[in-house]
């Protein structure tokens, strides 16, 4: 009802949280009564597909004020000192237990991962609700993504779980949502996601993953976003 009345609210005063005193606005002519019911007949189908999206977006926006909460108490410096400790003491356990070139992909993926932490934890502090959704959000994303592809680059035994998965997710985007306007032909012909480069093999995976950490993360920051317009206000 909030999502179709906040629909409403782009055309119509007062539909959205009216004042107790004047109420919520209602159509008094003919011209006005088709006006507004027929943007209320549109705005239905759109309810229906955002819906399922609002839902995403309150629990992002759930989740992701609980992580600031956290990142709040600790500060900017106790955040990537924390992710600095947990992913260091991972790459001494490797040192001690993995071949030189598996504990180079430890240390390879602890980088990204407190680097991109801490770039997630500096905009959500320094910004608005717009800075976080352009870069809180895709750095946290980039986080979660880039570092266990950034260890396959180093590691035979796990670019089969990461790269063959990561190659049947690219063929489908290629093949179904890029596909409108040739985007999709200049990527195969501009990319390759398996360039062999010394040792590396796969590079193109963490750019691959990136570039889909990057949208992602705006598309959840604009739904956690929504979630936060719409919702109930306290009077």
């Amino acid at each position: 009802m909030r999502l179709h009345e906040t629909w409403m609210e782009l055309a119509f005063p007062r539909q959205l949280d009216p004042g107790s005193v004047l109420g919520k606005w209602k159509p008094e002519t003919t011209l006005q009564e088709i006006a507004y019911y027929g943007w209320a007949t549109i705005g239905v189908p759109l309810v229906a597909i955002g819906y399922p999206l609002l839902l995403v977006g309150v629990a992002v926006r759930y989740n992701a004020t609980k992580l600031d909460s956290a990142a709040t108490r600790l500060g900017i410096v106790g955040a990537v000192l924390l992710a600095a400790v947990v992913w260091g003491a991972l790459s001494v356990a490797a040192h001690f237990q993995l071949p030189w070139e598996e504990f180079l992909a430890v240390v390879a993926a602890s980088v990204v991962a407190v680097v991109s932490a801490g770039a997630a934890v500096f905009f959500s502090r320094i910004g608005g609700r717009g800075t976080s959704v352009v870069f809180a959000y895709p750095f946290a994303l980039t986080a979660i993504f880039l570092p266990p592809v950034v260890a396959a680059l180093f590691v035979p035994a796990l670019q089969a779980l990461i790269f063959d998965p990561s190659e049947a997710l690219a063929i489908w985007i290629l093949d179904s949502v890029l596909v409108v306007g040739g985007f999709s032909e200049w990527l195969r012909a501009t990319f390759s996601l398996r360039a062999q480069y010394l040792f590396v093999e796969g590079e193109g995976f963490a750019l691959m993953w990136f570039a889909i950490a990057v949208p992602t993360g705006w598309l959840l920051g604009l739904l956690a976003a929504l979630a936060d317009l719409i919702r109930p206000r306290p009077e």
